[in-house]
């Protein structure tokens, strides 16, 4: 008899779809099992409130969580920056596939890189993590920008620069290249000017913990790199106990020599949204061999932002 159709939850916006595409297609080739998409609306989507009004944390998970407890759907595919830190009882990170750019992208009018802006330019987004550490840089560079918060999908936001009432909005750049449109991009920033956000650029596949079978075909999906890198940098954020609409930055970055990796240097940057105040430190040390040797070098940076003043920086903590 032929196994049905592996059921693949799904946001319904054209970027989780695009990306959920890709897995389904890599599933298919790990499993040679049918594997169907399942859209499903999280309350992230429907709400137009400001993600730290509506709390940040889990608001486009929530529903897919659910789903996957329900049984309506056998796994799903999550923006692992979305993802609480915490785990969810009765679920597991099944896999997390190898990870794109995680730096963030800035699409300007007239072609322009950040440093070209005319002088009071509004800038889109909807982070506070991109407002705290645009504006710091911008206040170093003698720049003068206007932070401006927004919401929507890529056509969204990328819509406010077309009609003229933004200068320029700044988004993942994971996100632009898994839906073909890095050729709107005028500037990538760099990861020495703007730390992406804890997770950036990867994605997780979660499933029910109970189903062996399925939890070993999906880890055949799984990267040993970005998943200890993306750990370290969670564990951070968990540690700082910030959640995702805090103004955390956070990227490990595995240092190679030419051959195999050895160190790790983990990165993490909390401030002020107005750019007035930011705590930034890094730490070297060597590639963790297991998942708590990756969560203890996120603690042990988190400590030390701690006693550098990053919770005064923080404003309101996750719900």
């Amino acid at each position: 008899m032929t196994e049905r159709a592996l059921r693949l939850g799904t946001r319904r916006s054209k970027l989780a779809m695009a990306q959920s595409g890709h897995v389904a297609e890599a599933v298919r080739r790990a499993t040679g099992r049918d594997v169907e998409l399942v859209e499903i609306t999280t309350y992230g989507d429907t709400s137009r409130e400001h993600l730290s009004q509506i709390g940040g944390t889990g608001v486009f998970v929530a529903a897919l969580r659910d789903a996957l407890l329900g049984g309506e759907v056998d796994f799903a595919v999550h923006s692992l920056k979305d993802l609480p830190t915490a785990e969810h009882e009765g679920l597991t990170v099944a896999a997390v596939p190898p990870r794109v750019d995680p730096r963030d992208a800035l699409v300007a009018r007239d072609g322009l890189a950040f440093d070209r802006l005319p002088d009071g330019a509004r800038v889109g987004t909807g982070s506070p993590r991109r407002m705290a550490q645009l504006n710091a840089y911008a206040r170093s560079h003698g720049l003068r920008i206007e932070t401006v918060p927004i919401r929507g999908n890529v056509d969204t936001r990328i819509g406010y620069v077309r009609s003229g009432e933004l200068d320029a909005v700044v988004l993942a750049a994971a996100g632009l290249h898994r839906i073909g449109r890095t050729d709107e991009v005028t500037d990538f920033l760099s990861v020495d000017f703007v730390l992406p956000a804890p997770g950036q650029g990867a994605l997780a596949i979660e499933c029910p913990a109970a189903d062996a079978a399925l939890v070993a075909a999906l880890a055949e999906l799984d990267d040993p790199r970005t998943r200890v890198a993306v750990t370290a940098e969670r564990s951070l954020l968990a540690a700082l106990e910030a959640g995702c609409s805090a103004p955390v930055g956070a990227l490990a970055d595995l240092l190679d020599d030419g051959q195999d990796a050895t160190e790790m240097r983990l990165r993490g940057v909390v401030g002020t949204t107005d750019g007035s105040a930011l705590v930034q430190l890094s730490t070297t040390g060597p590639v963790p061999t297991s998942h708590g040797d990756a969560i203890a070098l996120g603690r042990e940076l988190a400590s030390e932002m701690l006693a550098k003043g990053a919770a005064g920086l923080m404003g309101e903590r996750a719900l």
